[in-house]
């Protein structure tokens, strides 16, 4: 059990953690952070990538035990000094993180309860119970789902809400939730800021980390922000003009004068051209694409909106060398020659590059070291008689860790250990280094902060006025807006409009990519 002392009344304070201090082998990961959050309020936490607000979350619900750290977690009034996460949750202070800790062939009502388990006599789970508590809870955050669905079977952001739902079943008080929205669309999103509103005014606390600094200003009461391991400053929302302004200048120690690098357009000739693209589902009676046409030039970057659902990511797998899909029709051009990209290979070998919206499961190989990873697309280039010049993989890993500003102390650190936003720029490397003529990119800055989005604009950038063509798939339209020459907008697996950008608003953007179309065939 938690073991706790007085340490003088907080009436309007749940928590404060005091000059928290966490090391590991060589790195200071926290050092002197403050926090206090008041009772029923939703308190942001901000910082960029390797900032240290997921370390700092560690600590406070016991992943890192009393004893690991230096510093003092007063919960309530009284000090704390968790174990372990059962401690932690035994005295109502949940955790979310934003890898879901689901077990997708169990029911609904199964991951719920799971080390929580409802039991009746002789110490047997309680089914009847079990189910009827887990009905009650849905209803309440307005998941209609039957409990014994399996899990696997949901969306993420229905998974999303199961896992607060399991927080509820262990009696919350203070609700941890590390970027919960990063993978949800927008309507996902806002059910669960609307969620986390309700809570509040019921008494819950919630502490919300988050990139999307426009969610935190709709959502917040106040914000902490947290600068390479050290806390900067706390203050109230509605007491700041421009709080994203405020929250970008404390996370990146700068103003940033404009949050997309400016670039002059000068597009050259044709690159890319895909005519007539129809692609059709793996495994279902259905039509994805429909004969779609685009063009991208050299020096050019073209962006390309839609819902989710839109079938964005599966015409970029398709044209990367048939990579999702079958029955694909439709003509392919690189650099005005037709090609039959008919397997990844053949397509890396026409010049076209893709980098995943799924960079940790699609894009990245955890489990090795950054040398690895970045030649892993190009080892061709890298072989001898059959084998891998070891001895140039390393000077090559080494030159684009350079050149994209990767921050790690070599090329043998494990990939695994990098913030997002450093990961994002192992992938790129590893595609640049096939030297493609098209790079395709699939939410390029999805769950990477404000500072190593610009980055990666800047990186893009650089590409362009190499002559690369850039094509670039985002949910987020001030993105294509800021970064883009034009835009195309796809709707239910067709292209709906075609907008250069300085035509282009959000409002226009989004008429089109809501256009009806007709049902698919």
């Amino acid at each position: 059990m938690p073991d706790h002392e007085p340490a003088g009344e907080q009436p309007d304070t749940i928590l404060e953690m005091r000059s928290i201090t966490k090391t590991f082998p060589g790195v200071t990961a926290l050092s002197e952070v403050s926090l206090a959050v008041r009772r029923g309020e939703i308190h942001a936490i901000c910082g960029e990538n390797g900032a240290g607000k997921s370390t700092l979350m560690k600590v406070l619900s016991g992943v890192h035990p009393a004893g690991s750290y230096e510093g003092e977690i007063v919960l309530d009034g009284r000090t704390a000094r968790f174990s372990g996460i059962r401690d932690s949750e035994s005295d109502g202070v949940v955790i979310i993180h934003q890898e879901l800790a689901l077990i997708p062939h169990l029911s609904i009502a199964e991951n719920i309860f799971l080390g929580n388990e409802r039991r009746g006599r002789f110490g047997l789970v309680d089914w009847a119970r079990t189910h009827r508590e887990a009905a009650a809870l849905l209803g309440e955050v307005g998941l209609d789902e039957s409990p014994s669905t399996p899990v696997g079977r949901l969306g993420v952001g229905k998974q999303q809400l199961v896992e607060i739902v399991k927080a509820m079943a262990k009696d919350v008080r203070l609700l941890i939730l590390d970027e919960p929205t990063a993978a949800l669309n927008d309507t996902d999103s806002a059910h669960l800021l609307d969620l986390l509103r309700r809570f509040r005014d019921s008494g819950i606390t919630a502490i919300i980390i988050s990139h999307k600094l426009d969610e935190i200003v709709q959502i917040a009461d106040r914000t902490t922000v947290i600068r390479d391991g050290h806390s900067v400053e706390t203050f109230t929302i509605a007491d700041e003009p421009a709080p994203r302004n405020r929250i970008i200048r404390g996370m990146v120690g700068r103003d940033l004068a404009s949050f997309y690098p400016d670039r002059e357009s000068r597009p050259g000739e044709e690159m890319l051209r895909i005519s007539d693209w129809t692609v059709r589902h793996p495994t279902q009676d259905r039509t994805v694409v429909h004969s779609a046409s685009l063009s991208v030039r050299a020096g050019e970057v073209v962006g390309i909106a839609g819902l989710m659902g839109a079938g964005r990511t599966e015409l970029a797998m398709s044209v990367f060398g048939r990579s999702w899909g079958r029955d694909i029709s439709g003509r392919l051009f690189v650099g005005g020659r037709e090609v039959r990209a008919r397997t990844v290979d053949e397509a890396i070998r026409a010049g076209i590059a893709y980098v995943t919206e799924d960079r940790k499961h699609y894009g990245l190989n955890l489990v090795e070291d950054i040398r690895r990873n970045v030649s892993a697309a190009g080892l061709s280039r890298l072989a001898r008689r059959g084998w891998v010049d070891a001895d140039r993989e390393h000077r090559v890993a080494e030159d684009y860790r350079r050149d994209l500003g990767i921050r790690t102390a070599g090329v043998t650190s494990g990939v695994g250990t990098l913030s997002g936003g450093n990961q994002q720029k192992v992938v790129l490397a590893k595609w640049l280094f096939t030297e493609p003529e098209v790079l395709i990119l699939d939410e390029p800055t999805r769950g990477i902060d404000v500072g190593a989005r610009y980055e990666i604009y800047v990186i893009i950038n650089r590409l362009v006025e190499a002559g690369k063509a850039v094509l670039v798939i985002s949910s987020e339209l001030p993105e294509l807006l800021g970064i883009c020459d034009r835009i195309y907008t796809l709707s239910a697996g067709r292209i709906t409009g075609e907008v250069p950008v300085a035509e282009a608003t959000q409002e226009g953007l989004m008429a089109l990519m809501t256009e009806e179309s007709e049902s698919a065939a």
